[in-house]
């Protein structure tokens, strides 16, 4: 299931052995190198330490009551699990940041993102235009596969690709247009036959 990451914000993790809600989520921490959710940072009044993560590996279900774990044992916190520690010391933000295209253009700022439930890949970026774009479009969708490059300051993904032309057909029989001057052997041969 493809859903945006915003309607994830503040929803209940429901614990299978108590049957009762244990904490919510609150921010996604975002591997950069592979685009894709690792945990979230977990707030809650049954918790013991701040911060405290959920692992996506733990998550068993993905409800419309919430997201179903098996326990608030599931619950790690910093120092638990090297990778996460590192993800989080990058400090690494994907909302509010840059877009640009490979030329530098800048195209707006990221302000959601979807996300595939199943794999918690990051699917399509949602991106606020610039205020002189925003005129024509307010936002861009960026699939993952147009990014370049990610770095501190921005997401770098391909610009536009050249719409082709289209292909100049003549039909047997087509009106010749004799103030048109002829731009190809084809077009001197169809005047010579009419």
């Amino acid at each position: 299931m493809i859903l945006l990451e915003s309607t994830l914000n503040n929803i209940p993790i429901m614990g299978v052995q108590t049957g009762s809600e244990l904490a919510q989520l609150s921010t996604a921490i975002i591997d950069p190198a592979t685009l894709s959710i690792v945990a979230y940072v977990v707030s809650g009044r049954l918790l013991t330490r701040h911060p405290s993560y959920l692992r996506i590996a733990d998550i068993r279900e993905l409800s419309d009551i919430g997201v179903i774990i098996d326990s608030i044992d599931e619950f790690i916190e910093p120092g638990d699990v090297i990778k996460i520690d590192e993800i989080v010391r990058l400090q690494f933000a994907l909302t509010d940041m840059r877009v640009r295209d490979e030329k530098g253009t800048n195209l707006g700022k990221v302000v959601d993102f979807t996300i595939d439930t199943g794999s918690f890949y990051i699917q399509q970026l949602t991106v606020r235009r610039p205020l002189m774009r925003s005129l024509t479009d307010t936002e861009l969708l960026v699939h993952r596969t147009q990014i370049i490059e990610i770095n501190d300051k921005a997401i770098v993904v391909h610009s536009q690709a050249k719409a082709p032309e289209p292909e100049r057909t003549e039909v047997v029989g087509s009106y010749v247009n004799p103030f048109r001057k002829p731009d190809s052997v084809t077009d001197t041969i169809n005047q010579a036959q009419s």
